[in-house]
């Protein structure tokens, strides 16, 4: 195999690779037709398979309807350490809910983040129903109390709401909040205070619509309805959502909204088998997980709980919350392979960042690091293609001597290879081990709430977001100066230089767009990547710096 040949495919395969996921952020799996309910595999973002059931009970797009405001209806404001949270009697669904230690934008007046959207009353978050959803929003609840404060992180407090059917059922909802977890438990005690029998069929609805700050996140990054069912993570895209209900079934550890940075999710702990349906539109997701129709006897009390996750999606967070709320944080690739090796790259991001206090830095320091753990291999390399840059002048006669009979010309240059103790392969196969972590890494400084809003220094405020220099008015499209990505360019310009190449003329222009075209695409990405890229390419020129150095002398 000719070197520059492979050197050349693996360079483009990581541009597609990277440039693929930036073009064609996601396709949802082929619809089947409408018609009957059907089974379809749908890939999840671990790479697994797990069987959806698609259902056509309900129109594309169905939206719950409009549910007039009940006057009579109070907001209760719950307030603890970490989230404030407004509750309202009318369903019992939460009206807003702040996240205390992260912001909806950079910008100053933009107020601590808001995982809600104001709705009216049936589509509010968290409405319980006894029909499946169909009256979500319209029990009129009475709560214990007005307001309630959690002031300590080892503390918490209920609240009690109260809603008395006319067909005969009490409903009591108990909500428990703590001062030091972003989990609420609920739970519903469902009473048939008449004399006679009856049917009901208990759920859950969890409405949502992306969160306010989904302007400011990549648009390949997914964020929609998911689940983890049956042990795997499974997602559904706004666009696919629109076309056609999706019903899972099986075990359901948790359900929700999710997107790189934040999660809105039930956990049903009553330990029935639960149906989650998911339908909306591109702009909103409604999310019922559903008990099933269940008799109840006359005076008979039933319960049914779950427990709550609106919060950040931080891996050591949602760790310590357990109910495999931590499988929503999933980095993804090749059967769950950039997942496996991105975690543990995020817990070294975490632990250098503990002595730095800077992200920026740590971001430095894990660069290094894996550098110095692909140093030997990557040295290797160099000194192959060093090596076979040599006998270029050798090889261009063979080409010549036998142009007419390919057969014996390679045989020849294997033969000289033997020789020479040369590996055609030995300076791309350190570059193929590395995509993985490479691209493990980058799904990790791309996903990652720890660089949200993280600052680095001078202009970079920011490492979740591009990197611009304001320079006093506006430039069309970049709105400032990409300095860092500029330099990651020239940096990589001066790589290319200073590798030794056995490319033909045509190879060679080709390879001298490559800077320019990774600047190009480089530009919206996020200045942590590009910082991260930056610093390996510094690190290149200065172990090829070595190698020349050692050559010559």
């Amino acid at each position: 195999m000719d070197l520059n040949r492979a050197f050349l495919a693996v360079v483009l395969s990581l541009f597609i690779l990277i440039g693929f996921q930036f073009l064609f952020p996601h396709t949802p799996p082929q619809q089947a037709p409408a018609g009957s309910p059907t089974q379809q595999t749908t890939e999840t973002a671990a790479g697994q398979q797990a069987q959806v059931q698609q259902s056509p009970a309900a129109p594309a797009g169905a939206v719950q309807a409009a549910v007039p405001v009940d006057p009579r209806a109070r907001d209760i404001t719950v307030d603890t350490p970490l989230y404030t949270v407004i509750v309202n009697e009318q369903g019992g669904g939460f009206k807003s809910f702040v996240l205390k230690n992260y912001r909806n934008t950079m910008a100053k007046d933009s107020g601590p983040m808001q995982l809600l959207a104001d709705q009216e009353p049936g589509s509010l978050p968290v409405l319980f129903s006894l029909d499946n959803g169909a009256s979500a929003g319209q029990l009129l609840f009475k709560a214990d109390k007005t307001a309630v404060t959690v002031g300590k992180e080892n503390e918490t407090a209920q609240l009690t709401m109260t809603a008395t059917l006319a067909e005969g059922f009490t409903v009591v909802r108990t909500l428990t909040f703590s001062g030091n977890s972003y989990l609420i438990t609920v739970e519903y005690k469902v009473q048939n205070t008449s004399d006679k029998a009856s049917q009901i069929s208990p759920a859950l609805t969890l409405t949502n619509e992306p969160f306010a700050h989904a302007a400011e996140t990549s648009d390949f990054l997914f964020h929609g309805p998911a689940a983890f069912v049956n042990g795997a993570l499974v997602e559904t895209s706004m666009k696919k959502l629109a076309e056609k209900p999706v019903t899972l079934q099986g075990k359901v550890s948790w359900t929700g909204f999710v997107d790189s940075y934040f999660m809105t999710s039930v956990v049903p702990t009553s330990g029935n088998p639960v149906t989650v349906t998911q339908q909306g539109s591109e702009k909103q997701a409604r999310t019922v997980i559903s008990e099933g129709i269940q008799g109840i006897g006359a005076q008979e009390t039933k319960s049914y709980a779950y427990t709550l996750y609106f919060g950040p999606k931080k891996l050591q967070i949602l760790e310590s919350a357990g109910s495999d709320l931590a499988k929503s944080v999933d980095f993804g690739g090749w059967f769950g392979l950039f997942d496996v090796i991105g975690k543990p790259m995020l817990w070294l991001l975490n632990f250098f960042h503990q002595f730095s206090g800077n992200y920026g830095i740590a971001i430095i320091l894990l660069t290094v690091l894996i550098k110095l753990c692909f140093w030997p291999i990557t040295q290797k390399g160099m000194k192959s293609m060093k090596n076979l840059q040599k006998l270029q002048p050798k090889i261009a006669k063979i080409r010549e001597r036998y142009k007419n009979d390919p057969a014996k010309m390679n045989q020849e240059i294997m033969t000289m290879y033997k020789t020479y103790k040369v590996n055609p392969i030995g300076g791309c196969l350190p570059m193929l081990i590395q995509i993985p972590f490479f691209f493990a890494l980058y799904r990790v400084l791309m996903a990652a709430i720890e660089l949200r809003h993280a600052p680095f220094m001078l202009w970079i405020n920011d490492l979740s977001a591009p990197d611009r220099l304001p320079i006093g008015f506006d430039i069309p499209y970049l709105h400032g100066i990409p300095v860092l990505t500029l330099l990651m360019g020239a940096s990589m310009y001066l790589q290319q230089k200073m590798t030794p190449t056995t490319a033909d003329p045509v190879q060679a222009r080709m390879m001298q767009f490559l800077p320019i075209v990774f600047t190009v695409m480089f530009v919206n990405f996020a200045s942590g990547l590009v910082l991260y890229w930056f610093v390996n390419n510094l690190l290149s020129i200065l172990q090829q710096y070595l190698i020349n150095r050692q050559k010559k002398s």
